[in-house]
């Protein structure tokens, strides 16, 4: 059944599709810089670097190459500097200092010499410096302690906090200056002798402050700095934001009254007696999030974007309005709003994915990157396409994409993203898998595959369909459909993708002794549910899933999102954990089932992963577990997403199709 004729992507093809990211925009609409990720296979990784587009040319070039990567580019305000973000090797530790290119420069100027990675930066708007995140220095007495007596940590109670600061562009370039006249060994000398004099051109301004730091923003003026933080770095404090005040000019550091319930960016309004922000509308982390309006003076707080039953977040607050994007079902889509609820799409909001969106503070000028169901993801100014993305699927086949929709038994609507070969034949039936998204509140969408965990193109190419459902609690489908799976968690799943199942079967399109399942994290769960809960599958792969509510519960960083969703702690309610639990069935099993887990995921830890194996081991079913050593919840490695798509179009092939697995499999 399979289409030799047809050129699919290849699983290496598909790895090595380039991505972008991080796009900024020059204030005069008429440069763009992006991040354009690329694949290093003799090295292993997925090197980063920004490039520019430059209108005044018409062209594309790379701001950095090689080893030397670069990430996160932000113009300066006048648009005459590019800063950005370059690992630094410095002894034993790579730290992401920030490096700035000017228009006068040949080479790229280091501006900072922070301990730590710096995470994000933005330019004063006055244009004189910029401020940023890192680690803040190691406490002595922590530095002491493991002196004394070896690594150890006490958790929940020592915490590595960040901190904001303050970098003078002037000085930062003084001193790139006088370390840039000396040779190799007199400016390492240097830096080794003057440890203070490399940190001279930063000022820390919340180093006292025992808060997590994770969204700021910086007034018109440039004199004062709002900044949402959480009270430790773990994650179970995200829905414990607080939103502070800092006074430059006083060094007065305010809290604001503020519901703590934020959710993501915060932002000066255009002229500074507002701020802006995204928050849950309950204590909920399946709630919507919605945009808040708050004036410094009234105290007073507004909500403009109720009507939209979706993840509102905001970009930058213009002359025109807000910028914001959200979603609608399978599209994302971006525009502006305004203080009294105006809402203007930016982009035609049909059959639409826009992502890592940008604009000028007058809100005339845009970039972002765009794909559709028809096409890949390419970076764009206003309407102009930049990037030349497609050629990588000029000559190949591409499945086609479809979204559907079905009733579960009780009554809930569910879409889905049907990919189907492209001689797609509707006298035939065909072998089905399904590829089940994480989160839960991710998503599936119809834009061509750059799937790295499902083979999707592999397995159109052998012959198959496949579905990727997107089951109750996906984003996209507003709150309601979000909180569908409280207290519902696999066994609302299950109906969910049942019924998609039972409905391609009597659409006479899907062959019922001919159907897999396989997913990630949240889709890993829903793929070990079916394994013990259901005999409806022929093969399954369980990729970073969790088995036992319990063992998750008392192994991940993210305790507080099992609460969240099964309405209480195991101690106080074992039922739920029970009966949501994949090996509460365990002795029902029969499908042969792949296991993949990475040896050090902090989100779904890999007990979990043995737990299941034992189990399917025990009760005599086929099962092969899969360690990837060091990864965590997902990889950053080319080398070992290919193992990981060739595993499962392996196991998928062998078991539902009989192929023998060829020389080139990954034992």
């Amino acid at each position: 059944m399979s289409n030799h004729h047809a050129n699919y992507l290849t699983i290496e093809e598909i790895i090595a599709l380039p991505t972008f990211q991080d796009v900024s925009i020059s204030e005069d609409g008429q440069r763009v810089a992006y991040v354009r990720s690329t694949t290093d296979w003799d090295n292993n990784t997925y090197p980063q670097h920004v490039w520019i587009y430059d209108k005044h040319i018409d062209k594309n070039y790379p701001l950095t190459i090689g080893e030397n990567e670069s990430m996160q580019p932000c113009w300066s305000p006048d648009g005459q500097i590019l800063a950005f973000l370059s690992p630094v090797d410095d002894g034993d530790k790579k730290t992401k200092q920030i490096f700035i290119q000017t228009n006068e420069e040949t080479t790229a100027i280091q501006l900072s010499h922070a301990d730590h990675n710096i995470d994000r930066f933005k330019w004063a708007p006055d244009g004189r410096g910029l401020f940023f995140t890192a680690k803040r220095p190691e406490p002595d007495k922590l530095k002491r302690r493991s002196e004394m007596y070896g690594d150890f940590t006490y958790v929940d109670r020592d915490f590595h906090f960040n901190a904001l600061y303050f970098l003078d562009l002037e000085k930062g370039k003084q001193h790139a200056k006088i370390l840039d006249k000396l040779p190799k060994d007199l400016r390492e000398e240097a830096c080794e002798n003057d440890k203070d004099n490399k940190d001279k051109a930063s000022t820390p301004l919340t180093e006292l402050l025992d808060r997590y730091i994770y969204h700021f923003d910086i007034s018109p003026d440039s004199k004062k700095v709002i900044f949402s933080s959480a009270p430790t770095p773990r994650f179970t404090d995200l829905l414990n934001m607080e939103t502070y005040l800092l006074d430059l000019e006083t060094d007065e550091c305010a809290k604001l009254d503020i519901t703590p319930l934020q959710a993501g960016p915060v932002l000066f309004s255009y002229d500074g007696s507002k701020i802006c922000y995204s928050r849950y509308r309950q204590k909920k982390i399946y709630a919507n999030v919605t945009l808040e309006i708050y004036d410094l003076k009234t105290k007073q707080t507004k909500q403009p974007a109720l009507d939209i039953d979706e993840n509102v977040l905001p970009v930058r607050w213009t002359k025109k309005g807000i910028h914001i994007t959200w979603l609608e079902r399978t599209n994302y889509i971006t525009g502006l709003i305004t203080e009294d609820g105006t809402l203007t799409p930016l982009v035609n909001p049909a059959d639409i994915v826009i992502t890592h969106p940008a604009i000028t503070s007058d809100g005339k000028h845009t970039a972002y990157v765009k794909a559709t169901s028809q096409t890949a993801a390419e970076v764009f100014l206003d309407n102009q396409q930049l990037t030349k993305q497609y050629m990588f699927y000029e000559g190949k086949t591409k499945s086609k994409k479809e979204i559907i929709s079905w009733q579960t038994e009780d009554g809930l609507e569910i879409e889905g993203i049907l990919s189907k070969p492209a001689d797609y034949d509707d006298t035939k039936t065909y072998p089905l898998v399904l590829a089940v998204h994480g989160g839960p509140t991710g998503i599936s969408l119809a834009t061509p595959t750059t799937n790295r965990y499902q083979p999707i193109e592999q397995f159109i190419e052998k012959g198959f369909l496949v579905l990727e459902p997107n089951y109750r609690g996906s984003a996209g489908y507003g709150e309601a459909f979000r909180a569908a799976n409280f207290r519902q968690l696999g066994l609302g799943d299950y109906k969910d993708i049942i019924s998609g199942v039972d409905f391609l079967i009597d659409s006479k399109i899907a062959d019922p002794e001919k159907v897999g399942i396989l997913g990630w994290s949240q889709g890993g769960y829903i793929s070990a549910f079916c394994a013990t809960y259901s005999n409806r599958f022929k093969a399954i792969s369980v990729g970073a899933g969790i088995s036992n509510w319990m063992t998750y519960y008392v192994n991940t960083d993210i305790t507080h999102f099992t609460r969240y969703y099964l309405g209480d702690t195991p101690w106080n309610d074992e039922k739920i954990y029970r009966n949501t639990s994949p090996m509460t069935y365990i002795n029902n099993a029969s499908t042969p089932t792949l296991i993949q887990h990475g040896e050090k995921d902090p989100r779904v830890p890999v007990p979990n992963a043995y737990e299941l194996y034992r189990g399917l081991k025990d009760v005599g079913v086929e099962t092969e577990l899969v360690i990837f050593k060091d990864m965590l919840h997902g990889s950053d490695k080319p080398g070992i997403h290919r193992a990981i798509l060739k595993q499962n179009l392996d196991w998928f092939a062998y078991h539902i199709l009989d192929e023998q697995p060829g020389e080139d499999r990954v034992y």
